[in-house]
Parts: C-alpha cells; sequence; structure tokens
C-alpha cells in the first residue's frame, strides 16, 4: 500500500444548528475567520498534506461550498480590469490548477461515519485525511502534514488528539494508549462520547484522520451508535483488532469552531494575526479594553 496520501475528505453536510439563524441558509463551513470561510482553511490545510483531491460529503443548502471552490470568470474579469491584481491572485489560489474538487451528496444524515463511507468509490484502496473543518488548528507545520509523516514513518491509522476537561468528554471519541513514545501512542481502546465517570482517559479525537482504506469494510458493518447514528469512532474500535492505529498529540492551537465561543476566539487571535489588519486590531482591543476598565 502506498504511503503518499492523495485524498482529503470533508464531512461538510451538518446543518450547523448551533449558529441559527446565521446558518439557515449558508453552510456553518462557510463562515468566514476574518476574511476566509472555515472550509478554505481546511482545505489549504489538505493541500499542504500533499493532498490533490479534495472530496466534500454535501448535504442540502450547501451549494455555497461548491461555488466558493469553482472558477467565478465574471467577478475575475472585474477584478482584473479595476486592477486589483492582489483580490485576483488571492481567488485563482483558492484551489490549485493541480487539485480537483468532488462533491458526494450524503443521501441521508446517518453521522460521520456514514459520510466517510460515502466516499469510498472516490477514494479507492488508499490511505486518505478526514479533515472537520470546524476545528482550525493553528500550527507552524499544518496538522495534517504532521500526522502524513507519521503516518510514512509507522504505518497504520492516525488520530489528531488532544487533552480535554474530563467534564467534557461526553462531547468526544476518547482514546485510551499504550506508554507515549514523544507525541505517538499506539491506541488500545477508543469509546465515541463517553460520560465523564466512564472515560478511559481524557485524550480526545478532534477532527483530524489518517485513516486505512480498511476503514471502509468496518463501516459497511458498523450499526447504529450514540444518537442514533453511524459512528466512525465505532468502526475505528473494530480496526484496532486488525491494525494498530496510533494517537498523534498535534503540535499547534485548536480553536472548536464548532461552538461560538471557539469561533469568536479564533475571529479574535487571526484578526491579530493578520497581515494587514493585525496591528491596527490590536490598537482597537487595547482601546476597547481600556474603556470598559474605566467604566
Amino acid at each position: 500500500m502506498t504511503t503518499e496520501i492523495r485524498t482529503a475528505v470533508f464531512p461538510v453536510a451538518g446543518r450547523g444548528t448551533r449558529f441559527l439563524p446565521a446558518t439557515k441558509a449558508s453552510p456553518k463551513e462557510m463562515l468566514p475567520i476574518v476574511d476566509k470561510p472555515l472550509i478554505q482553511y481546511a482545505a489549504e490545510e489538505a493541500l499542504a498534506a500533499g493532498a490533490r483531491k479534495l472530496v466534500f460529503i454535501t448535504g442540502s443548502s450547501k451549494r455555497a461550498i461548491e461555488d466558493h471552490f469553482d472558477t467565478d470568470r465574471e467577478l475575475e474579469e472585474a477584478l482584473e480590469e479595476q486592477g486589483k491584481e492582489d483580490l485576483l491572485k488571492q481567488l485563482k489560489d483558492i484551489v490549485p490548477s493541480w487539485a480537483s474538487c468532488i462533491y458526494i451528496r450524503q443521501p441521508s444524515p446517518l453521522g460521520l461515519g456514514h459520510a466517510v463511507w460515502c466516499a469510498k468509490p472516490v477514494v479507492g484502496n488508499e490511505p486518505f485525511f478526514v479533515h472537520l473543518a470546524d476545528d482550525l488548528i493553528d500550527a507552524a507545520t499544518p496538522c495534517l502534514k504532521q500526522m502524513a509523516d507519521v503516518y510514512a514513518e509507522r504505518g497504520g491509522s492516525v488520530l489528531g488528539v488532544e487533552t480535554v476537561p474530563r467534564t467534557e468528554t461526553d462531547k468526544y471519541g476518547i482514546v485510551a494508549t499504550e506508554e507515549r513514545e514523544g507525541r505517538v501512542s499506539r491506541i488500545k481502546q477508543i469509546v465515541e462520547k463517553p460520560r465523564p465517570q466512564n472515560a478511559p482517559s481524557t485524550l480526545a479525537v478532534v477532527g483530524r484522520y489518517v485513516l486505512s482504506p480498511t476503514i471502509f469494510e468496518k463501516l459497511e458493518r458498523t450499526g447504529r451508535g450514540a444518537g442514533g447514528e453511524i459512528q466512525l469512532t465505532d468502526a475505528i474500535a473494530d480496526l484496532l483488532a486488525e491494525e494498530p492505529v496510533y494517537a498523534y498529540e498535534f503540535e499547534g492551537k485548536r480553536y472548536d469552531c464548532g461552538s461560538k465561543l471557539g469561533y469568536l476566539q479564533a475571529t479574535v487571535e487571526f484578526g491579530l494575526k493578520h497581515e494587514s489588519l493585525g496591528e491596527q486590531f490590536r490598537e482597537y482591543l487595547i482601546g476597547l479594553t481600556s474603556n470598559v476598565a474605566q467604566r
């Protein structure tokens, strides 16, 4: 089996109910962090990790994602006529010419495991990335690139993990591992959203996966689990019996943009780092906090 990872799968069929009414007609993945939508950050991370095929598992009301990655000749011509070369370059660079976008409709909202299974005809018999755009990770080396390097060295599937408060284990897939070597440890157990008192650890899977194609065989036999959905976690639990699966404690800072607080935190911190806006935004925040303190 090749160690090159050429395909990234983005499950984007969810309705984003926590952000209603903003997501009533627009996908949550199109929510912007400063001047780029979450799904573009996700695509850029996958491309930087070596992906060439971007596979979006979509649902109803997700047409805006397709439009975002499509070419808009009329807009490009208008920017060219106006001499806005920087903006024109940004548009053309959203998807490089050597990469392709593929859209697959998930017929029913049957969970993350089912969404990943829908990508089987495109992925084939190769390892692949799964990226959840809600989890924005700011890292010097893109998180998926870090994980691809672990896969190349170790083989076997790799899950991105971080430690969470025990009170929040019921929001994540939680893993128990063998002794850690650096940032990598072999997983011996994985449980979907356990109650804090039942969680085998506080090490949570946070939206980044490198998966062996064997996962498709497991997903075909996986019944409905937590929440009445086909859980990717349950299929990974079955995979553990046949192949090594590793937990990788990635380098970088994660923002849970599926929550309003995490989304606001990401907006502020990415705004402060923005090349052209950062300093002005910093001055504004300093003034704002000074005024609040004086009230």
